[in-house]
């Protein structure tokens, strides 16, 4: 423990003025005042359970912490003393967080105590909360490795992994190599494609400790993700080595069962699982695996009963529910903000010619958007950009750019001062820099893509930095959509996806103001539906090569053939040949959507889609 565990006396309460007046005695309405109790009074009891501490009696210790905590509610090192009994104890949950809540309150300057809460929120899901104690111990101790190892960690889990490589990086600086920070940053280099060093990193990982099983894992779904399907049994072969028995394995062996069209072995190895015993349930992820397996297997009910029961886990044990409130208020204020009138006289930036421009692919969470990526970036002169985080990334900065008082999107109010009028650009700039850090454009290439989810809630602030910018919208039956975001684990819109009426209900809310800024911007926008690209791949793929500004040529058809890391949930599918399989797929599970179609019909009607 730290030396920061240390007890704070109170400090004696300063004298009264010379000539001031005596203070009543009194409480409010003449009741007695509550005497303040010195924390010195609880110090016996706090040096008892420390002295039972160190003789390993637990029971003690703890007994005289919450004794001394009854005298003196906000007694530091009585605090500190439940909090070590209760992890020593292999105490969790609850009982140990809310103790390290209150020392952190407290004394929010512990380190130590911040760093765990901030690693505790962390392994809980609560990525807001975990974010703020996670600066907070980073500004603390800028040369901390594991401030930065959690920050590190929090960026990456958030979407922002080009800053999370950065933080990873620096905690190897600062301690050194070690299995634990190489695996988080080989995971991270991962998420960004960059495939050839996170490999290298999963390799240090294991070279540092050969049974780090989870470097194994991540090393394995690497390989797996590349297509490399006999390399990663190799892997997992030596991760079985490591840990025979872990659960964790069967998930890995039925997804490469799974690319390999083996279905029934996938099925049997994730249910034998807790059919021997190891799981008393399977966590959400696995039935989530499993019920897109049953799906394949043509089990409609079966991979039914998998999605409901697993995001209940997701929203009951993980904590994942849509923010609802959060959502709609920030849709009512961009509509309130872009409108027409305003738009006439907010500058705009300039194209930079230096550069390649970006193409925005946006879309609703597997509407499609990764097969037209795949498709248009087998084209040479477009280079994949994949899920950019730059727009996300102004709107949480642009009010501190401007200088204004104002979030977003209210701050770019701002843009009409004088001083403001180079800012555009500025941000234009930013977005650019960061894609070019990337590496990711290709030599001789004119454009590029992001096709970050939902990028179409921002539609206003993109046409403001790139005007010219080509925005294709991938259009999908909202039905199907459905039933790909509740079979799979995705956090985008404010957690929409954990159950199937709040999933409706966040489509809803951005088509709705997807139509809003059609009415109210001249966008550069083409319109694309999954379902003519699969029915009439060529036509279509012109279409939008032509919108874009490019010649045809014949490589995106074959978008199969497209050898880069896709790094999205859908990285299996772009990797085989344009199939029908997933058109009005609802229908299988048509009989429990009765509440969804409800909600969904104004954008049914909107977009011309049968709700049978």
């Amino acid at each position: 423990m730290s030396d920061d565990s240390r007890t704070n006396d109170a400090a004696k309460p300063p004298a009264a003025a010379e000539g001031a007046a005596p203070r009543p005695l009194g409480g409010r309405r003449g009741q007695p005042m509550q005497r303040r109790i010195d924390p010195r009074v609880a110090d016996p009891l706090v040096a008892e359970g420390k002295a039972a501490f160190e003789k390993n009696d637990l029971n003690l210790a703890e007994l005289r912490a919450m004794q001394a905590l009854q005298q003196v509610p906000d007694h530091l090192d009585a605090l500190i003393l439940l909090y070590q009994c209760r992890r020593k104890g292999n105490q969790s949950g609850a009982p140990v967080e809310n103790v390290l809540r209150r020392i952190v309150r407290r004394d929010p300057n512990l380190l130590w105590a911040t760093s765990e809460l901030a690693y505790m929120l962390f392994a809980r899901g609560e990525r807001v909360e975990c974010e703020i104690h996670a600066r907070n111990a980073l500004r603390m101790a800028p040369r901390n490795a594991q401030a930065h190892g959690i920050m590190g960690l929090i960026l990456t889990e958030t979407n922002r992994a080009v800053a999370g490589e950065y933080h990873f990086r620096k905690a190897i600086e600062i301690a050194g190599e070690n299995t634990r920070v190489a695996t988080n940053l080989a995971n991270c280099l991962k998420t960004q494609g960059k495939v050839e060093d996170a490999e290298s990193w999963y390799r240090k990982a294991v070279e540092l400790d050969p049974q780090n099983l989870d470097a194994l894992i991540g090393w394995c779904r690497l390989e797996e993700a590349r297509r490399n399907i006999a390399r990663a049994w190799e892997l997992l072969r030596q991760a079985e080595k490591v840990a025979p028995q872990s659960a964790d394995l069967s998930l890995t062996r039925a997804v490469l069962y799974g690319r390999e069209k083996k279905n029934q072995e996938a099925v049997e190895e994730l249910s034998r699982s807790q059919a021997e015993g190891k799981l008393r349930q399977l966590p959400a992820i696995a039935l989530l695996e499993r019920g897109r397996l049953y799906d394949r297997m043509d089990r409609f009910e079966e991979a039914w009963a998998d999605y409901v029961e697993g995001k209940r886990l997701c929203r009951e044990v993980q904590g994942r529910r849509y923010a609802d409130q959060l959502a709609k208020n920030l849709a009512d204020r961009l509509k309130l903000f872009f409108t027409r009138q305003r738009m006439g006289i907010l500058p705009r930036a300039h194209a930079n010619p230096e550069m390649p421009q970006p193409v925005f692919i946006v879309g609703f969470p597997r509407s499609g958007t990764t097969m037209v990526e795949q498709t248009i970036t087998a084209h040479p002169l477009i280079s994949a950009g994949d899920e950019l985080v730059f727009i996300n990334d102004l709107t949480r900065i642009g009010a501190r750019w401007l200088g204004s008082p104002f979030q977003y999107p209210e701050c770019l109010a701002d843009l009409w001062m004088g001083d403001n009028q180079l800012v555009p650009d500025q941000f234009r700039d930013y977005y650019l820099d960061r894609a070019a850090q990337l590496g990711i454009f290709e030599p001789g290439a004119k454009f590029f893509t992001d096709k970050m989810p939902l990028n179409e809630t921002h539609l206003g602030l993109i046409h403001l930095i790139f005007p010219q910018s080509p925005i294709i919208h991938v259009r999908r039956h909202p039905l199907d959509i459905l039933i790909s975001n509740f079979s799979n684990f995705l956090t985008h819109g404010f957690n929409q996806a954990f159950d199937i009426k709040t999933c409706a209900a966040h489509f809803v809310l951005i088509d709705e103001l997807v139509a809003h800024y059609r009415r109210q911007l001249d966008l550069n926008y083409l319109e694309i539906r999954y379902e003519d690209l699969v029915e009439d791949q060529e036509p279509n793929v012109r279409r939008i090569l032509d919108f874009i500004g490019v010649p045809f040529d014949p490589k995106t058809l074959a978008f199969h053939d497209n050898q880069r890391y896709a790094r999205t949930a859908s990285y299996a599918q772009v990797t085989e040949k344009l199939y029908d399989r997933s058109v009005y797929r609802f229908r299988h599970y048509r009989k429990y959507l009765d509440d969804a179609v409800a909600i969904l019909k104004p954008s049914l009607d909107r977009l011309g889609y049968p709700a049978e």
